[in-house]
């Protein structure tokens, strides 16, 4: 997939831009983070997250990350 380490994706409109197989994997802490929900392993003020792909052979790491929105 071209993926370098630095790369970042924003959701919803960088989804087709990465692994459709990584994209499954961190899916569910996208929803949970979306609804306000958080994870005993969440860092940064429990804004943050690690994530590994689970293809072994190529080991990627995503970090997601909660960012507030400011109304317009």
């Amino acid at each position: 997939m071209d993926q370098k380490i630095g790369d970042v994706y924003r959701y919803p409109e960088d989804r087709g831009k990465m692994c459709p197989t990584s994209f499954c994997i961190i899916w569910p802490m996208i929803l949970v983070m979306l609804s306000g929900g958080s994870f005993d392993g969440f860092e940064d003020d429990r804004n943050s997250t690690t994530v590994g792909c689970s293809d072994y052979r190529h080991q990627v790491v995503y970090k997601i990350t909660r960012n507030a929105i400011p109304d317009s």
